[in-house]
C-alpha cells in the first residue's frame, strides 16, 4: 500500500530541475476514420485525440518528426496551443505499428497547473559509491517512483546521491532528497539501492584444486600400497 511521504528537504535551487515544457504543436483535425487516418500518415501528420475529464474529446493531428522529437526529449509534460489558450498535457496513450513500431495515434490528456497530479518520475543515482571503489558491486532496484505535485512542478528526474555507499549496505525511499513542492508517493523503506560484495569464485576455485589435490594424494597412497601387495605376493609364490 502506498503511504504519502515527505522525505527530507533542502535550499538547492530547484528551479533548474524542473522541466522546461516543450512546446507540441497541434492541428485540428475535421475529418476521421480509418482512410483518413492513413492519408494523414502518408503526409507525414499522425492522428491524435485530445481528452480532458467530461468535456468532449478534440481530434487532432501532429507533425510525425516533431512528435518523435517529443518522445525521445525525456519530458513528461507539454505545451499545447488548443481555443486561443496554452493548456498542458501529457500522453495517455500511444499506439505503435506491430510491425514497423512508428506511432501510428496518440491520445493526449489534458492536465491543469492549478491541479496536483500523479506521474511516475525516473531516478537517477549521481556519483562514485565507495563501495564499488572497494570491489562491490552496485545495483539499483527502484529505477522510478511516483510523485504527486502540480503539472508545473513535474521534474526531470529524482536524483541520489551513493557516494557514501559502502559495501553490504543500501539507501531507500527515505534517502531521496526532493523539494517541498513533490510528495513521493511510496513507503519509505523501499529499497532503491544496494552495494554487495563480488562472488567468491577465486574461493570457489581454490577449494576445487585444494580437493582434487586431496583426492591425488590418496589414489597414490591406494596405488602404493596395492603396489606393495602385489610384491609381498610374489615373494611368498617365490
Amino acid at each position: 500500500m502506498k503511504a504519502n511521504l515527505s522525505v527530507h528537504y533542502s535550499n538547492f535551487n530547484w528551479e533548474k530541475k524542473m522541466a522546461e515544457y516543450y512546446q507540441l504543436t497541434v492541428e485540428n483535425r475535421e475529418k476521421i476514420g480509418t482512410s483518413e487516418a492513413k492519408s494523414l500518415r502518408k503526409n507525414g501528420k499522425i492522428p491524435a485525440n485530445y481528452y480532458y475529464k467530461d468535456t468532449s474529446n478534440i481530434n487532432l493531428s501532429i507533425d510525425e518528426k516533431e512528435l518523435n522529437q517529443v518522445l525521445h526529449s525525456g519530458q513528461r509534460i507539454f505545451e499545447v496551443h488548443l481555443a486561443g489558450e496554452t493548456q498542458f498535457v501529457m500522453f495517455k496513450d500511444i499506439q505503435y505499428h506491430p510491425v514497423t513500431d512508428d506511432v501510428i495515434h496518440v491520445d493526449l490528456m489534458r492536465v491543469r497547473r492549478d491541479e496536483k497530479m500523479t506521474i511516475t518520475v525516473s531516478i537517477r543515482l549521481e556519483g562514485d559509491a565507495e563501495g564499488v571503489k572497494q570491489g562491490g558491486v552496485l545495483s539499483q532496484i527502484m529505477n522510478s517512483i511516483d510523485i504527486e505535485c502540480f503539472p508545473t512542478d513535474v521534474p526531470e528526474f529524482i536524483s541520489l546521491d551513493i557516494s557514501d555507499l559502502v559495501v553490504n549496505s543500501s539507501k531507500s525511499v527515505a534517502d531521496l532528497i526532493v523539494d517541498s513542492k513533490l510528495t513521493i508517493l511510496a513507503e519509505g523503506d523501499q529499497v532503491v539501492t544496494t552495494c554487495h560484495p563480488p562472488r567468491e569464485e577465486e574461493e570457489i576455485e581454490v577449494e576445487v584444486k585444494e580437493g582434487e589435490e586431496v583426492e591425488g594424494e590418496a589414489a597414490a597412497e591406494e596405488g602404493e600400497e596395492k603396489a606393495e601387495s602385489d610384491a609381498g605376493s610374489e615373494e611368498s609364490t617365490e
